[in-house]
């Protein structure tokens, strides 16, 4: 069946696309004031080289969070170069957090090819991620007003953290009974893992772009609603999505035994004990996908993905906006909420 994009959709591809050629140029020249293997690494981890250096036609991913910096700025009345400062210090972060997640996870392939740290080694792929980090950092503290920036980003930097933490600690606790993971809790991890680091976006675009201290607040606070938002749609998709248009394997994050969403909301019903038992064997996929779908796990997502974006634009409608550039901005949150569902 041939699927005809909405035109929201068409419009966030086009923010998207848009944010990205403002950006890519800065982060190019970024990454190329590393050292010279760090910075094939790092190329490699954004899509633009093979190993050992061979350049390859490659978008690096959506942008999403480089789109939300240069929005920040611009939906604040500031500079688009504010917003691409902005960029570059946030998508380096994430490129950095991706590293150390992949070795942490286990991943071996992400976007189609193998990660970092099998293509280079885990001893590599760490050292990258940590360059990536630091130039990040040095990238803010450049920057007129660098100072708050860097005080935004190490705040964001410590909620990552701690959702990357209960995250990982979320793996070895029961499918049900005292101790099992509720929902609410793992809308706490994804605001801290997801969200921080898309609020940040906003905020660091804001505060570069001479926004005052309440609209960099609610963009934060918008960011973090998406991020949730974000996260839940993934796990959606890591469990329903199609491969083709994901990358991922189907049914693949319930042959991860990943405590997602979706798996979490159906835990709570009265199906509970059955989903428990198969999710345990971890063998018939088909049938306990479709049983988190018979439970209520797929809506459940899907609603709370919906009211999160809600609250995301209620944020946005609480302070004064540029125009133009909050319409981008709300285009891009239903845009990435509805994304290939």
């Amino acid at each position: 069946m041939t699927v005809i994009p909405s035109p929201a959709s068409l419009s966030g591809l086009h923010v998207l696309d848009r944010c990205r050629e403002v950006v890519r140029p800065a982060l190019v020249q970024a990454v190329g004031r590393l050292h010279p293997w760090v910075g094939e690494m790092a190329a490699y981890s954004f899509g633009w080289c093979e190993v050992g250096g061979t350049p390859v036609a490659a978008s690096g991913g959506k942008g999403v969070r480089q789109a939300l910096a240069v929005l920040g700025a611009e939906a604040a009345g500031g500079p688009t170069e504010a917003g691409t400062t902005a960029a570059v210090a946030v998508e380096l972060v994430h490129a950095f957090s991706l590293l150390h997640d992949d070795i942490m996870d286990g991943d071996p392939d992400r976007r189609r090819r193998p990660t970092v740290w099998k293509a280079y080694g885990t001893g590599p792929a760490v050292l990258a991620g940590d360059a990536l980090f630091a130039l990040a950092v040095g990238t803010l503290a450049a920057a007129p007003g660098g100072a708050g920036a860097v005080r935004l980003l190490s705040v964001a930097l410590g909620d990552l953290v701690h959702g990357q933490a209960d995250d990982l600690l979320f793996a070895a606790r029961p499918w049900t009974g005292p101790e099992h993971v509720r929902p609410a809790e793992y809308r706490a991890m994804a605001e801290h893992k997801t969200g921080a680091l898309l609020g940040c976006a906003l905020a660091l675009g804001a505060a570069l772009g001479g926004a005052p201290p309440g609209t960099v607040a609610a963009l934060d606070r918008a960011g973090r609603d998406l991020g949730v938002a974000f996260q839940i749609v993934d796990d959606v998709l890591g469990i329903w999505g199609d491969p083709a248009v994901t990358g991922k394997p189907v049914h693949g994050d319930l042959r991860e035994r990943k405590k997602t969403f979706p798996v979490l909301a159906a835990l709570d019903t009265p199906a509970a004990g059955r989903l428990a038992e198969l999710l345990q064997a971890g063998e018939d996929f088909g049938r306990t996908a479709a049983l988190i779908e018979e439970a209520g796990g797929r809506s459940a997502a899907l609603r709370e993905a919906r009211r999160r974006i809600t609250v995301a634009e209620a944020a946005l409608d609480a302070v004064p906006l540029e125009t133009g550039a909050a319409g981008e901005l709300r285009a891009l949150l239903d845009f990435l909420v509805g994304r290939e569902l």
